[in-house]
């Protein structure tokens, strides 16, 4: 299977940084390629460099305080048929007021600017990709380099996939010019693809991350004994992650459909424990004018336990405490849609599409009280996106 697209990527590896902004450091994966129509295609190809695409994108992402949006591009090239390079970049204008901001510091706002570089080269039945990640902010910075590996065996039945990044934070306080730590990330992954019939693929993926050095936010207070201390966490994180997937599709011509299952379960050091289930769906509409309308949907729920050292309120004095919401027990579930329109006409000789996406989300915390109220917080949040892409 092709590397994820470099927009899909873009802020994964920013894991431990302030918590108020992790979500809109998620919009980007967004734009993965809708399934509709790939299994029988899929069975009968060997390994392809990714299609020469541009895409536009603009989002925006409204919860719990935290609104964020910008623009988007990614520009991919095929050259001599073996070759493919592609860059993106990628703005995010944050305006902050999260509950952890308004309860103990003042909201802000500022501009994220991220930019990717890379290329895929095919050899034979075998994709090596490689890619360059930088991500810029007034008080915090990413660099990091990825490099990954998928081969087609069994006459391109089974797909192993083999990657590694390594990726370098620089973390910085507002109004303390002196403050400057570090952080490192290292992740390890490998999958296994299976088609399984004409309609049907099945894949396994893991992962394993290892984070050092400053891993938390110079921002964020916890509370012991009812009075706010700085936040204090471990200098290490280990982590694992395992995720089954399952898609089939249905029907014939204009009325095709296809239907997905995830299933991913996370473990770490830190004694959390998480399990995400997704189910999706995707069917091309209106028979009549087949492959130009095409409707995704899905549901997602998300379910994790605290950290050994999250604390709403600790009653001990300890090395390690945080009320970070993020190391709180917490489930989310969502709801989205995509639709998918490819106009005919002259639009058609780029393979021109234009989506429009919204995914609602829901949060609601266990341990984690709103100081306004007393009560277990909770908010809603909502995801827009627009994709403008086209083959040239």
């Amino acid at each position: 299977m092709a590397a994820t697209e470099p927009i899909a990527r873009l802020g994964r590896l920013r894991r431990l940084a302030r918590a108020a902004r992790r979500a809109a450091r998620r919009l980007g994966r967004m734009l993965q390629g809708l399934f509709g129509g790939l299994l029988a295609g899929h069975a009968a190809s060997a390994a392809t460099l990714p299609e020469e695409r541009s895409e536009l994108l603009y989002h925006r992402y409204d919860g719990g305080g935290l609104e964020a949006g910008g623009p988007a591009l990614l520009v991919r090239k095929t050259m001599a048929d073996r070759v493919s390079l592609f860059g993106s970049y990628y703005v995010d204008a944050i305006s902050n007021a999260s509950i952890d901001v308004v309860t103990t510091a003042s909201p802000y706002k500022e501009t994220r600017r991220a930019y990717d570089l890379g290329g895929d080269w095919l050899v034979r039945d075998t994709l090596i990709s490689a890619s360059a990640y930088i991500s810029s902010e007034p008080d915090y910075d990413v660099r990091a380099l990825s490099v990954d590996v998928a081969h087609e065996v069994f006459g391109h039945m089974t797909t192993l996939a083999f990657g590694f990044t390594r990726a370098s934070d620089d973390v910085r306080k507002a109004g303390e010019p002196t403050f400057e730590q570090a952080a490192t990330h290292w992740q390890y992954r490998a999958g296994l693809t299976q088609v399984l019939s004409p309609r049907w693929i099945a894949s396994l993926h893991a992962e394993g991350v290892h984070d050092a050095g400053f891993l938390g936010s110079p921002y964020r207070v916890a509370r012991v004994f009812g009075a706010t201390v700085p936040e204090s966490v471990p200098g290490t994180r280990s982590s694992r992650a395992v995720k089954l997937r399952s898609v089939n599709e249905l029907g014939e011509g204009g009325a095709r459909t296809a239907l997905r299952a995830e299933y991913r379960y996370y473990w770490d050091n830190w004694d959390i424990r998480a399990h995400t289930f997704e189910l999706g769906a995707s069917r091309y509409l209106f028979g009549d004018q087949r492959g130009r309308w095409l409707l995704d949907a899905w549901l997602r729920h998300y379910t994790q336990s605290k950290a050994l050292f999250y604390s709403d309120d600790a009653q001990a004095a300890a090395t390690y405490v945080s009320r970070n919401r993020q190391f709180s027990t917490f489930t989310s579930g969502s709801v989205g849609a995509r639709l998918s329109w490819s106009p005919p006409g002259i639009a058609a000789q780029w393979d021109t599409r234009l989506s429009l996406a919204y995914e609602h989300k829901q949060f609601d915390y266990a341990d984690f009280t709103d100081l306004r109220t007393g009560a277990p917080y909770s908010h809603n949040a909502g995801l827009l996106q627009l994709v403008l892409s086209a083959r040239f």
